[in-house]
């Protein structure tokens, strides 16, 4: 069988244990080579097959999952794949890759990278004019900080403009606390791919927690951007860019989901 995953993380970022594996690919898509992808049970795991061959990862290792749900989810962009096989449209397939071949031996590195997301966070830096913007993120935005304190014992400084304003030590190690919590490296980077994407740890953890649902963390996330598209129109760039990555952060939340309704 062709291992055409080894391709799958060419051109990403091997330095980032949690980079998902993009090949937004310049050469022509492997064409589909097998008839049906499915679930087979390996004693308390589940690997995912093409053919009856299990799937390797793009460091070789054996595309095998810890339950049935996460493993089926892969088997589905599989077998949803046409006459080629497009990368881009297996967003679960390229975040499990990422997880098996790096974030299992770099958790540590995994938390400090959301740690320091949640030192800078978007929610701490609000727009001092104009005032109709200040008032949507003060309105949407300070809930999820008050959650925040309320389960974490954290608060945070909030300053206007881009300058960077150091958070209270406390509150960095009460989430520094709160992701040594996180034991499954499958929650763990899922959590790390919603932070990079949204922009925010916090909107993050109260994603994993049900603080707020997908729909939700994900338009706080760009109420800025939809605040300017509001008054300025939308740039179909800047739209299919967020499309694709939209695509990634629900994937993201169903890996957590998988994992954590098992």
């Amino acid at each position: 069988m062709r291992e055409f995953l080894e391709e799958l993380n060419d051109e990403a970022e091997k330095s980032d244990p949690v980079k998902q594996a993009q090949l937004l690919s310049r050469r022509e898509l492997p064409k589909r080579f097998y008839k049906n992808a499915a679930v087979e049970q390996e004693g308390g795991t589940f690997a995912v097959v093409l053919d009856g061959k299990t799937v390797k990862t793009p460091a070789r290792n054996k595309l095998v999952l810890p339950n049935e749900a996460l493993a089926r989810m892969i088997a589905c962009e599989f077998n949803a794949q046409k006459q080629t096989i497009d990368p881009a449209k297996m967003p679960i397939t390229r975040l499990v890759n990422s997880i098996i071949d790096g974030v299992i031996d770099h958790m540590e590195a995994v938390r400090d990278e959301i740690l320091e997301f949640a030192g800078n966070d978007m929610l701490f830096y609000r727009a001092d004019s104009p005032k109709e913007l200040a008032e949507r993120q003060h309105l949407h935005w300070d809930p999820v900080l008050e959650w925040i304190h309320q389960n974490y014992g954290a608060r945070f400084m909030l300053t206007e403009g881009v300058m960077f304003v150091k958070q209270p030590d406390e509150s960095i190690l009460a989430i520094e606390n709160a992701l040594k919590a996180v034991d499954s490296p499958y929650v763990l980077a899922a959590l790390h791919s919603i932070t990079t994407l949204c922009g925010s740890a916090l909107l993050a953890l109260a994603v994993w927690k049900g603080k707020i649902n997908l729909s939700q963390a994900w338009q706080l996330a760009h109420l800025d951007e939809d605040w300017t598209i509001e008054h300025w129109g939308e740039d179909q760039e800047a739209a299919t860019k967020r499309a694709y990555h939209q695509a990634e952060y629900e994937a993201a939340v169903s890996v957590i989901a998988a994992i954590e309704n098992q």
